[in-house]
């Protein structure tokens, strides 16, 4: 079975610069990856997407109604776009995936985690990263480097973000060695040429 990246961590920790980065090297070692983005990467996915995040949008979203329809656009993108790559024997390099509702649903935002578990084990029918790099950075910083108009997660202030570095952590904590955090107040070249010492096992036994 080919493997399955995802990246994650609080926004403006460089995950898509070095997920870019990673992308080419896959591609350059011989294994052109299916990029998919959760939520997104399918017409139900992006639809989705733009009601949970769009930064215009003052309607407001209980949170577990937002949960669930983060749950509903990864059905579709594991339905429509994971499983089907990784039977074709392609590797999969996800922006984002299940941790991420654990996280902002459950650690920073007050949902019971283990029902956020058991949905999202629905949602994903087991299908779960090889390998997730989780991109670590102080929640000030990485709000310093973003320059861009916030969407409605990011504005949710500086509290709310402290509590989504603390979840990330307790979470590789638990879930043990699929996870691998990387210190992201490094320069770009060292956190990528990390990331790829950890990938290079998993790409050889595919």
């Amino acid at each position: 079975m080919p493997p399955f990246f995802s990246f994650d961590g609080i926004d403006g920790g460089g995950k898509s610069t070095q997920l870019k980065l990673f992308c080419e090297w896959l591609a350059e070692q011989g294994h052109e990856p299916i990029v998919c983005r959760d939520p997104g990467s399918t017409a139900v996915g992006e639809r989705i997407r733009n009601i949970l995040l769009a930064s215009d949008d003052s309607t407001p979203i209980a949170p577990r109604s937002e949960m669930l329809l983060y749950m509903a656009a990864r059905a579709q993108l594991v339905d429509e776009v994971i499983v089907p790559a990784l039977a074709a024997g392609r590797t999969v390099v996800s922006d984002r995936y299940l941790l991420a509702n654990i996280v902002y649903q459950g650690h920073a935002g007050g949902l019971a985690i283990d029902s956020i578990r058991q949905v999202g084990a629905v949602a994903t029918n087991g299908v779960a990263p090889s390998c997730t790099f989780l991109l670590d950075l102080d929640p000030a910083v990485a709000l310093s480097r973003m320059g861009r108009e916030l969407d409605r997660v990011e504005n949710r202030g500086n509290e709310y973000r402290e509590r989504l570095r603390a979840g990330f952590l307790a979470e590789a904590k638990a879930m043990g060695p699929t996870v691998h955090v990387i210190a992201a107040d490094r320069e770009v070249a060292v956190i990528q040429a990390e990331l790829r010492r950890i990938a290079a096992p998993l790409l050889a036994k595919a």
